[in-house]
């Protein structure tokens, strides 16, 4: 009775007397809390967009100018209106305009210190004295207490390489690749190109530079993931895992009723803005320095890829208030705020439990629909326009489309198993990775997926932003989840059940036989490429970045040194590397690509990576001068053979960005599974890794069963006998001896 009682805004009737209006009360009470909570949510933006507006400076110093000034001019009887108007107007006039200089000039002065990127040369441990006058001049122009977004407007823009930078940076990457006779076609290709058409290119490109935030971004997105016509799931989206060895709970409603309440609170502090700004980490003496572009953040909630026939967009809501669920075929709308508050874990727990005891049977056509969103994109998009423009599905699809994010409740047991750990995480990644091709709705931001055991993870989708923005939020989720909300001894979430909240609501759906066959089509699409998905994860457990920090070299170059090493013995040849790096010290910066070649060295490696993240990498720049030259109908050989070749092995870190979230000197226990990603070449390899407190790095290896060249597990083994053989290059026993 409470789920109808809510459900009736106000009841009617006609009498003798006439229409006699009996007013719910409760329900009434319940539109009011919802305005009231949606004009706070209003409020509190358009005061973080202030705050955010007039960054470094602040209300209060508006306030401290103003009357300073106004004081000034009072003692000195002075008139700073010259009689035009009155005093006390021309005070505030003069003082507003004070206060908006001073802050320009903090905010472009923060800026130029910003473009200065001399301290990424700098020996690691050595602090020379003027990096040390750099970041104390940095810190007095970055204000008090900056917010999420407060340095937005004072991030450089990513410079343009020169062409002629590019071209000889190009040629030395590839020059180990190549036999004298390929190279000096190459070398001919490069300097025509440098000579005749690049500097029309790049032209364009330095006209976009000045007037977009960042030239490279908007392309990356729209033709890099956008205009992708291909599946999005294994190809474009990735997956986090839980932790290793942790299981807090093997109740599945608990487990996501903790989990869905802290990523709630993520959202509530993204909107307000009251998350840290995110500063670069990649050297500790500089942390909480360095701010970094935090523009991808915007997305993460209450958004959706819609697909195209030509090419996708993103959907983006300004608030939601409910979650999508996935179970046994069947889609629910879970209303995440009840009594204008926040639903708590085991209110949310108590929803998840009603999901579960749901018996109904899926609608026709319902169990497999999320299948639309694994195959091609254009039957989706020519489905969606055809099948759910109006009625009924249009609003079951606006539900899950507009909802915070999507919530799968799996029939599968995924975990690590200690006894038989290859197959039980192989079998876990590719459940996150793909599932079965039908129950994760890959359009979405993210799916949090809860395994009947109480293990979970997530998928997202790639287009709005890179891994470690959904890292973030992750290494969120998992530091409040098993500690500070915790669980009852039977394992239930904190707390009591609501004896009044209104339950799920299922999705409505009315779906054609026609539908049903493009469905089918899709799902059988989706399940050929999943089903060539060769994943592999393992724990190194021999040694990590403690160790590797004795040999007087950076983990991930040494990482990086060892993954050509495995590539190198796996297939006899070297072949073009991809490492990604972040552009983020710019505005609207995402990622550049590091290594293209065999590095013959950890300081080589590491030279790389500094220019890739200081905006002088060579891939995304090729890549924007390739879409003008398409722009302006010009056929270029050496930009079609250099953007033709594939990346064969494919590599990513995933870095642990708030480790003062996780104390694994007290609780090694606590240690993340890392994710991973779909093979970018079929016949390559695709190869993440999580650097995990000082004694572990946990790979994710994945390829496709269809190539003849390539094997996960066989790679892996290659990885780890490269990790110890290079190791032992370093003597480190000897020296210590």
């Amino acid at each position: 009775m409470a789920e109808a009682h809510q459900a009736v805004a106000f009841q009617f009737t006609v009498t003798p007397d006439g229409i006699d209006l009996q007013l719910c009360h409760e329900a009434l009470r319940q539109i009011y809390l919802s305005g009231l909570h949606s004009w706070k949510k209003r409020f509190i933006r358009f005061k973080n967009g202030v705050m955010t507006g007039v960054y470094p400076g602040s209300p209060g110093g508006f306030m401290v100018v103003v009357v300073s000034y106004m004081s000034y001019n009072k003692y000195n009887q002075l008139d700073p209106s010259l009689g035009l108007i009155a005093k006390l107007v021309g005070g505030v006039l003069v003082g507003t305009g004070l206060w908006v200089t001073i802050i320009m000039v903090m905010r472009n002065v923060l800026k130029c210190l910003l473009s200065w990127h001399g301290w990424m040369h700098a020996p690691h441990g050595s602090v020379s004295w003027s990096i040390r006058l750099w970041m104390l001049l940095v810190k007095v122009f970055s204000g008090r207490k900056p917010m999420l977004y407060s340095f937005q407007n004072s991030l450089p823009r990513l410079p343009v390489p020169t062409i002629k930078d590019t071209c000889r940076r190009h040629l030395e990457s590839v020059r180990p690749l190549m036999d004298d006779e390929k190279y000096e076609r190459m070398e001919g290709l490069t300097k025509d190109f440098e000579k005749n058409l690049g500097p029309r290119l790049q032209w364009y490109l330095k006209l976009k530079s000045w007037w977009a935030s960042n030239y490279v971004s908007d392309w990356w997105e729209e033709y890099i993931y956008l205009r992708g016509r291909g599946p999005i799931m294994v190809n474009s989206n990735y997956y986090a895992m839980d932790f290793l060895y942790v299981f807090p709970t093997s109740i599945q409603a608990a487990r996501a009723g903790n989990a869905i309440h802290a990523i709630m609170l993520y959202r509530r502090k993204l909107d307000r803005a009251q998350i840290k700004p995110m500063f670069n980490t990649s050297r500790l003496m500089l942390q909480n320095t360095i701010p970094m572009c935090s523009a991808q953040c915007e997305h993460m909630f209450n958004s959706s890829r819609v697909p195209g026939v030509d090419t996708d967009t993103l959907q983006h809501m300004n608030d939601s208030k409910h979650i999508a669920v996935y179970h046994k075929g069947r889609f629910f709308k879970v209303w995440m705020f009840y009594d204008g508050r926040l639903l708590l874990p085991r209110e949310i727990e108590q929803q998840m439990q009603r999901i579960l005891d749901d018996q109904s049977e899926p609608l026709p056509g319902e169990e497999k629909l999320a299948a639309l969103t694994a195959g091609e994109r254009t039957p989706w998009a020519k489905a969606r326009e055809t099948y759910f423009a109006r009625g009924k599905n249009k609003q079951s699809l606006d539900a899950i489309e507009k909802a915070a994010f999507c919530v799968t409740l799996d029939d599968t047991e995924q975990r690590y198993d200690a006894d038989n750990p290859v197959k039980s995480l192989d079998s876990y990644a590719k459940s996150l990775l793909h599932g079965k091709c039908y129950d994760r709705w890959f359009d979405k931001t993210f799916n949090l997926i809860v395994f009947k055991n109480g293990t979970m993870g997530l998928n997202a989708e790639h287009s709005w932003a890179d891994a470690p923005i959904i890292g973030h939020l992750w290494e969120h989720v998992l530091s409040l989840d098993p500690i500070k909300l915790g669980y009852t001894e039977e394992g239930h979430c904190c707390g009591e059940p609501h004896p009044n909240l209104p339950g799920p609501l299922k999705l409505s759906w009315d779906i054609p036989a026609e539908c049903q066959e493009v469905i089918e089509s899709s799902l059988t699409v989706a399940r050929t490429l999943a089903d060539d998905v060769d994943s592999h994860i393992f724990p190194f457990k021999d040694f990590g970045k403690g160790l590797i920090k004795k040999c007087r070299t950076s983990p991930d170059a040494f990482i990086q040194i060892a993954l050509q090493l495995a590539q190198y013995r796996d297939k006899g040849k070297f072949c073009l590397t991809y490492e990604a790096s972040m552009t983020r010290l710019f505005r609207e910066g995402r990622t550049e690509t590091v290594s293209c070649s065999l590095l013959v060295a950890a300081e080589k490696h590491q030279n790389m990576y500094r220019m890739a993240m200081t905006g002088e990498g060579i891939d995304r720049h090729l890549f924007c001068l390739y879409v003008v030259s398409k722009y302006l109908g010009e056929d270029s050989p050496f930009l079609k053979e250099v953007l033709s070749e594939p990346w064969r092995l494919s590599t990513s870190q995933t870095p642990m960005q708030q480790v003062e979230l996780f104390d694994l000197v007290r609780h090694p226990e606590f240690v993340s599974s890392g994710g991973g990603f779909g093979p970018v070449a079929d016949d390559g390899y695709g190869v993440s890794y999580i650097i995990v407190g000082e004694n572990l790095i946990n790979f994710h290896i994945s390829s496709k069963h269809s190539s003849p060249e390539t094997d996960s597990h066989r790679f892996g083994g290659n990885i780890r006998q490269a990790m110890l053989d290079i190791l032992d290059l370093f003597q480190l026993d000897k020296k210590t001896k």
